[in-house]
């Protein structure tokens, strides 16, 4: 069994239809005495979606998401968890059990192997005796630790630890997953695995709500992302909105035959911004257009006789829009 093979053995029943959100949060606030760390956020996770969290050090990423599955009572606001408002001074383990939590700082018993850890926490669920056992050695499966069954965790490297961190997130199947910093530490071939795994859960019709420093990581699979600062959720759009929006767009055009030419058939066209000359036939463009524009100003050239070897249409990725973003807000 791989990964890719993964499903949950079945959903929670409360989960909503579809358009309703699996999780929202309405003006969270969060203050520490004089000190606002999470001011005001309004957010909906919905069904399936998996929500990438950026921002800097101190944003209040952690203070948020750790609110969102009840580890932290807001001071002003609501949680709702699957259409039911969430209240952390009542007990509600109906609603807890929709909620999976990966902090960036979880207990790992030195004493126990890997299967008697999540044994436990299996147990701690009410998961009953005949599904335990199938349970746990499915999610073993998943997260590709079943040759360490029976490993300590001290054993295991850094990577497996996470990886078992995991397992234990989702032993109960929850319906939402939140997960701080999972892949912080890792190598690139751990951080490859636990995205292997996420991709698996997002397939299943998991709700994740991921934070991150790793933006690459979070492009490869987020489709949605917000960005926090200061307290505040300043952005929070589809991924792919993100890049119509605020990635600058570019193309590196190489011709055989004269610069000049060239030059003179991208200034015929609307969507060129600007051309930065690279070498005498290589030029650079700034621009303004889709991917249908990018493939129009191609066939524009050609039909225009000039002898392309070179057109490659590139856009700025997640990481370079968010340290625009930060630095636009440090000069405004």
């Amino acid at each position: 069994m791989t990964s890719q093979d993964w499903q949950p053995a079945a959903m929670p029943s409360a989960l909503p239809g579809v358009g309703n959100p699996a999780l929202s949060v309405r003006n969270i606030t969060k203050r520490f005495q004089r000190k606002t760390v999470v001011n005001d956020i309004d957010l909906d996770l919905f069904p399936g979606e998996v929500y990438g969290l950026i921002g800097p050090n101190g944003a209040g990423k952690t203070t948020l998401m750790s609110m969102m599955v009840g580890a932290e009572m807001p001071t002003l606001g609501e949680i709702w968890i699957e259409g039911q408002l969430f209240r952390q001074d009542q007990n509600s383990p109906q609603l807890q059990r929709c909620i999976g939590f990966l902090p960036d700082d979880y207990p790992l018993y030195d004493d126990l192997t890997v299967w008697q850890y999540l044994e436990y926490f299996a147990r701690l669920y009410g998961i009953s005796p005949g599904l335990r056992h199938r349970r746990i050695y499915d999610i073993l499966e998943l997260v590709q630790l079943s040759s360490k069954h029976h490993s300590r965790t001290t054993e295991l490297s850094r990577g497996m630890k996470q990886r078992l961190g995991l397992a234990r997130a989702i032993i109960h199947q929850p319906s939402v997953l939140v997960l701080d910093e999972p892949v912080s530490g890792l190598d690139p071939v751990a951080r490859m695995e636990f995205r292997d795994i996420i991709k698996a859960l997002q397939q299943s019709g998991m709700t994740i709500l991921i934070s991150s420093h790793v933006l690459s990581d979070l492009a490869d699979f987020c489709s949605t992302i917000g960005i926090m600062e200061l307290g505040y959720l300043v952005e929070s759009a589809p991924l792919n909105e993100l890049y119509n929006r605020l990635s600058r767009r570019q193309i590196f055009i190489a011709t055989l035959g004269e610069g000049p030419a060239l030059a003179q058939a991208l200034d015929a066209h609307a969507c060129v911004v600007s051309q930065t000359r690279v070498s005498d036939r290589e030029i650079c463009v700034e621009f303004a257009g889709d991917e249908a524009a990018a493939g129009e100003l191609l066939r524009s050239l050609i039909a225009a006789g000039i002898p392309l070897c070179q057109f490659n249409h590139t856009r700025e990725d997640l990481e370079t829009i968010f340290l625009k973003h930060l630095d636009h807000k440090q000069v405004s």
